[in-house]
C-alpha cells in the first residue's frame, strides 16, 4: 500500500479510538469535566500526564532542533526533563493537599483576593494560547504532508477533532483519550528509531546506537562532526550559545514547566496525595523513554539528511524531498545553475522562511522570490525532521504512516489539555468564582464548553500564523509561565509572609516584561532587534529566567512593605506543607 493509504488507515483507526473513548467517558458533572471525577488510577494518570506533557514540541520539533543545533539543542532536554522533576517533587504534593484544581483558584484563595485570581486567569490564558499555537502548527504540518491537504486546512481538521473530544468528555474524556494517545505516540516514536539504529549501527537500541560505530568502524558522532566541518558548520558536538544563555533557557524551561497549569491539574484526577506521587513517578519513567531517544533520532536524521541531499542532482533526489517541497517546508534555489543541491554553511535561507512563486526552475524545483546572492540556498524546516526521518531512511510505508499518527496523537493530546485549562479559567475561576457565584452545575458546564469553542478558534488562528518553530513557540510559553506563575506558587507554599499585594505586583511585572521582550525580539515590535541587542545576552527563550527573578524581587519587597496576610491564611500555608490528610479536589478548604 502507498504511504497515503497507510496514513489514512492508521490515522482513521486511532481517531476512531479517540472518539469512542470520548463518547464512553462523556462528562456528566463539573467534577468529571474538570478533574475526571477524581478516580483515575495512578498508572492511567501517569500515562495521561506523559501524553499531556509530550506535545508536538517533544514529538515533532525537539529532535529537529537538536538535529540542527547539536549540543545547543540539549537545553530543551535538560529544561523540560528537569522541570518535570521540579514539579513532581516541589509543587505537586502541596498543591494536591491544598485541594484546588486550577492555578488561578490556588492563587485566588492563597492570596485571599479576586484581583489575584483575575490576574492569574489572564496569565493562564496568555500561557495556554501561546502553547496551543505550537500544537496546532504541528497538527497542520502532519496533515498537510501525509494527507496531502493545505496546511491551513490541516489546522482546521485538527481543530475539529480536538473540539469534539474536549467538548464531550472534559477532563474525564481527555484523560482516557490521552492514555490511548500515549500508547500511539510512544510506539510511533520508537519503531522508526529501532529500525534506523539497526540500519546505521547494527544495534537495535537507539540510545546505544547513537554512541556506536557505523560501517568502517568509525563512531557515528565522529562521522557527523566530520560531515559538519566539511560543509563549513560548527562541529555537531560543540555549542555556540553562551554558558549564560544555556543556563537561562534551561532554568526558564524548568521553572516554566513547574508553573504550567495543564500539567498541574493532572494531579487532582487521582483519589489521594499518595496516588499523585505514584502517577508522577510513572509519568517520569514514561517520559524518559521518548526523551532519551530524541538525541539519537536527531543524530540519525541529521546524518541521513546530509548524506542524502548534499551534492545530489535535484533530478535524482528521492521523492520525499519533492513531497516536502510541495508543502513549503523544504526549499532549494539553484544559484550556480549546476542542478545540484549544495548544502553548506552560509545559507541565506537558513534563518528565514522561503517565499514561493508560481514558477518552476530549470530542474523542476519550486522557485523562491526571496532567494539572495548567497552561494547556497537550502531551507529545511526543523519541524519536519522527525516526520521525514523514516522517508529519508527509506523505511517501509507503514512506518512512515505510523509516525504521522504519532505526531497527531502528541499534538492533539496536549492541545486538548490546554483547551481545558482555558475553559476552566473562564468558567470556574472567572464566572463561578467571581461573576456568578450562584450559577448551577449545568450552567457552569455550558460556559466551559462555550469557552473551549472560542479558544479553539483563536488557537487555530495562531496555528496558521505561528511566530516560529513548534519548539521555539512552546519555549516562549514556558518562559511566560516562569515569569508569572512559578514565583506566585512557590512563594505561596513556602513563604507565609507573602501577601496578595506582593503576589499581584510580581505577576503583573513578570508577565508584562516577558511579553514586551517576546514581542520586541520575536515579533519585531517596539523597534525589534537582533541577537546583539539582547539584554544581558539573553535570548527570548531564556528571558523567562530574568523576568522570574524580577517577579520574585518585586513580590518579596512589596510584601514586606505591606500588611502581612491574615492569620488563617498563614495557618493554612503551614498545614499544606504536611502531606497527610489531603481530601479530594474541591471548591472549599
Amino acid at each position: 500500500m502507498s504511504v497515503q493509504t497507510w496514513t489514512w488507515l492508521l490515522v482513521g483507526i486511532t481517531f476512531a479510538l479517540y472518539f469512542g473513548i470520548a463518547i464512553w467517558a462523556r462528562a456528566g458533572s463539573t467534577k468529571e469535566f474538570y478533574v475526571a471525577g477524581g478516580g483515575v488510577s495512578p498508572l492511567a494518570n501517569g500515562m495521561a500526564t506523559a501524553a499531556d506533557w509530550m506535545s508536538a514540541a517533544s514529538f515533532i520539533s525537539m529532535a529537529g532542533i537538536i538535529s540542527f543545533s547539536g549540543y545547543d539543542g540539549s537545553v530543551y532536554l535538560m529544561g523540560w526533563t528537569g522541570g518535570y522533576v521540579l514539579l513532581a517533587l516541589l509543587l505537586a504534593p502541596y498543591l494536591r493537599k491544598f485541594g484546588k484544581f486550577t492555578v488561578p483558584d490556588f492563587i485566588g484563595d492563597r492570596y485571599y483576593s479576586n484581583t489575584a485570581r483575575t490576574v492569574a486567569v489572564i496569565c493562564a490564558l496568555i500561557v495556554s494560547f501561546t502553547y496551543v499555537a505550537g500544537q496546532m502548527r504541528g497538527v497542520g504540518i502532519v496533515f498537510s504532508q501525509f494527507l496531502q491537504v493545505d496546511i491551513n486546512l490541516g489546522v482546521g481538521i485538527g481543530m475539529a477533532v480536538v473540539l469534539t473530544f474536549a467538548l464531550l468528555g472534559g477532563m474525564k474524556g481527555i484523560t482516557y483519550t490521552q492514555v490511548a494517545q500515549y500508547c500511539v505516540l510512544i510506539f510511533a516514536f520508537m519503531v522508526p528509531a529501532f529500525f534506523i539504529s539497526m540500519q546505521m549501527t547494527g544495534n537495535i537500541i537507539p540510545q546505544i546506537g547513537m554512541g556506536g560505530t557505523v560501517e568502517g568502524g568509525e563512531f557515528l558522532l565522529d562521522k557527523l562532526d566530520k560531515l559538519h566541518t566539511q560543509l563549513g558548520f560548527n562541529e555537531y558536538t560543540s555549542g555556540t550559545k553562551s554558558t549564560w544563555d544555556v543556563f537561562a533557557i534551561t532554568l526558564a524551561l524548568m521553572t516554566g514547566t513547574a508553573g504550567l497549569p495543564h500539567v498541574i491539574v493532572r494531579f487532582f484526577t487521582v483519589p489521594k496525595v499518595k496516588d499523585a506521587r505514584k502517577s508522577a513517578g510513572y509519568a517520569l519513567l514514561l517520559i524518559a523513554i521518548l526523551y532519551t531517544t530524541a538525541p539519537a533520532i536527531a543524530v540519525f536524521s541529521r546524518t541521513n539528511l546530509i548524506e542524502t541531499v548534499s551534492e545530489q542532482k535535484y533530478a535524482d533526489i528521492p521523492e520525499w524531498f519533492k513531497n516536502w517541497e510541495n508543502t513549503g517546508l523544504i526549499a532549494w534555489a539553484d544559484k550556480n545553475g549546476d542542478g545540484k543541491i549544495q548544502y553548506v554553511a552560509g545559507s541565506a535561507l537558513s534563518s528565514k522562511k522561503p517565499v514561493y512563486t508560481d514558477a518552476r526552475g530549470a530542474s523542476g524545483e519550486r522557485m523562491i522570490s526571496n532567494a539572495s546572492d548567497a552561494k547556497n540556498e537550502l531551507y529545511v524546516d526543523r519541524d519536519i525532521m522527525v516526520l521525514a526521518n523514516p522517508e529519508i531512511a527509506n523505511l517501509p510505508n507503514w512506518v512512515i504512516a505510523l509516525v504521522a499518527a504519532g505526531g497527531l496523537a502528541a499534538a492533539l493530546s496536549t492541545a486538548a489539555g490546554l483547551l481545558l485549562v482555558i475553559s476552566t479559567s473562564i468558567s470556574h475561576d472567572l464566572i463561578k468564582k467571581q461573576l456568578k457565584p450562584d450559577i448551577s452545575d449545568k450552567g457552569e458546564l455550558n460556559w466551559a464548553r462555550a469557552a473551549i469553542f472560542v479558544a479553539i478558534l483563536i488557537a487555530g488562528y495562531f496555528g496558521i500564523n505561528p511566530p516560529g518553530f513548534v519548539a521555539a513557540v512552546v519555549a516562549l510559553a514556558f518562559g511566560l509561565a516562569a515569569a508569572s506563575f512559578f514565583p506566585a506558587i512557590i512563594l505561596g507554599i513556602f513563604d507565609k509572609r507573602m501577601n496578595s499585594q506582593g503576589a499581584i505586583s510580581g505577576m503583573v511585572v513578570g508577565i508584562v516584561i516577558m511579553l514586551f521582550y517576546m514581542m520586541k525580539f520575536k515579533l519585531n515590535m517596539f523597534g525589534g532587534g537582533t541577537s546583539e541587542d539582547w539584554w544581558f545576552g539573553t535570548s527570548p527563550e531564556g528571558f523567562g529566567t530574568i523576568a522570574m527573578c524580577i517577579n520574585i524581587v518585586v513580590s518579596v519587597v512589596v510584601s514586606r512593605m505591606t500588611p502581612e496576610p491574615p492569620q488563617d491564611v498563614q495557618d493554612m500555608v503551614e498545614s499544606i506543607r504536611i502531606p497527610s490528610g489531603a481530601g479530594e479536589a474541591g471548591d472549599s478548604h
